[in-house]
């Protein structure tokens, strides 16, 4: 028997409000978050991180969901990371201090967290990430345990037209901030006023196709609940949701229509087999839309160097690559491609003032500059000085290159001072001439 999950949730306020804000053009809704976590567990802890002095309109949803706000100051140098560190230590003090939480929900798109997440996954705790598509690093995206998107917990009803009440919503022909008229959205960026088109079901076949295998070589049966955990095993990112499908049952389903597996059984009871592979659409991967955004934004650099909005480019896209379409790659939204090509440093978002995003050119195509060479200091001649000579000593002098011995003087003085008698020098005896008598 599965192991209840006892959930502590923990909201960097801050990155999902301007996430959903300027992505979605709607108000983040914690309830929605809440909502979907309790469907996978009991929620035992609820805290917040902000700077709620700017929060007036957000602690009121906050009090009434019995979320804790813990209060952020930011730092005179304005830090963007001090709410990343207070969660992290608070997450990480929680996994040691309280063994029976065993899960873990991160609300955040900031790929700082990807550390906390590898260190509670070490731990043995189930982490939850959530954040939206197209704000969310895809890193962050594929290393939790499960990734749930902002996009699946929306729907057209209640909370899309609070959205649009609230000022995010944004029709196409109305005045943009700049008081131009907004340029038209391509298909799949408006965020604000419906939800996303569902994705082709071949899409997710290859995902599939390898779970189905996986299970069949540990010789288990494929039912529907291993299936998807298996799916989420190897893809974190996945949700039927993508494709149209309110519950997995029903993705399961819509794919046995469109002939794409073998299902047989009951509801509840599904066991499911693959087709021949002769039958599958191939899909293609996300790194191969890479190429046409990056001739895109090489045809239009010198408009982009200063950064340019989100509707301009998409309208380039279309110019430059009408048949091109973001969601043959597994995109739902051109936000999502973007954040994508970001995680490649081929571009780099930005929030506006005005709710929406700036795309700029990425490290790709502005590498950081090499550091410039130091100049190592010339080294100083050295001056060969004679070495001294020491009387008893070895000297590294050359033979013939030292002095001439100097004579010795006062050998007499020395040798009395040492208590000899002085030996005295013998004249030669002179022979007397011939014919004189001695």
């Amino acid at each position: 028997m599965q192991e209840k999950l006892k959930i502590a949730v923990f909201i960097d306020f801050d990155n999902i409000e301007i996430g959903v804000k300027s992505t979605l053009q709607r108000e983040f809704d914690v309830a929605a978050v809440l909502d979907a976590l309790k469907e996978r567990g009991e929620i035992v802890t609820k805290i917040a991180y902000a700077n709620w002095g700017r929060q007036d309109t957000s602690t009121r949803q906050m009090a009434e969901h019995a979320v804790q706000m813990v209060q952020r100051d930011p730092s005179p140098r304005g830090d963007k990371n001090g709410a990343d560190i207070n969660l992290s230590l608070d997450a990480l003090e929680m996994a040691f201090t309280h063994d029976h939480i065993n899960a873990f929900a991160i609300v955040s798109g900031d790929s700082d967290f990807i550390a906390l997440v590898n260190k509670l996954k070490q731990y043995n705790k189930t982490v939850f990430v959530v954040g939206g598509r197209a704000f969310t690093s895809t890193i962050l995206q594929r290393n939790c345990h499960e990734f749930i998107s902002y996009e699946s917990l929306l729907d057209d009803g209640p909370r899309a037209r609070r959205g649009q009440a609230s000022g995010g919503g944004q029709s196409q022909g109305q005045p943009s901030g700049h008081g131009q008229p907004a340029a038209p959205l391509a298909q799949g960026d408006r965020g604000g006023g419906r939800k996303s088109p569902p994705l082709d079901l071949a899409l997710a076949m290859p995902l599939v196709d390898r779970a189905l295998q996986a299970l069949e070589r540990r010789e288990v049966r494929p039912q529907l609940g291993l299936l998807k955990s298996t799916m989420l095993q190897l893809d974190s990112a996945f949700s039927e949701r993508q494709y149209g499908c309110g519950s997995f049952s029903d993705f399961v389903e819509k794919l046995h229509k469109a002939g794409h597996i073998h299902v047989t059984g009951s509801e509840g009871r599904y066991l499911i087999t693959r087709r021949g592979v002769e039958a599958e659409k191939k899909a293609a991967r996300p790194e191969e839309a890479i190429p046409t955004l990056r001739d895109v934004l090489e045809n239009h650099r010198i408009d982009i160097d200063d950064g340019v909005a989100l509707e301009q480019l998409s309208e380039w896209m279309r110019e430059d690559a009408p048949e091109f379409d973001w969601k043959t790659y597994g995109f739902q939204e051109f936000t999502e491609l973007l954040n994508f090509a970001q995680d490649k440093l081929l571009v780099r978002l930005q929030p506006s003032e005005e709710g929406g995003l700036t795309v700029y050119l990425g490290a790709e195509f502005h590498p950081p500059a090499l550091p410039e060479p130091v100049a190592e200091p010339e080294p100083e001649e050295e001056v060969d000085e004679p070495q001294p000579i020491v009387p008893g000593q070895p000297t590294a002098v050359p033979v013939e290159d030292e002095p001439p011995p100097k004579p010795k003087r006062g050998g007499r003085k020395k040798a009395a001072a040492d208590g000899a008698a002085p030996a005295r020098a013998r004249r030669p005896r002179k022979k007397p001439p011939v014919g004189v008598m001695t």
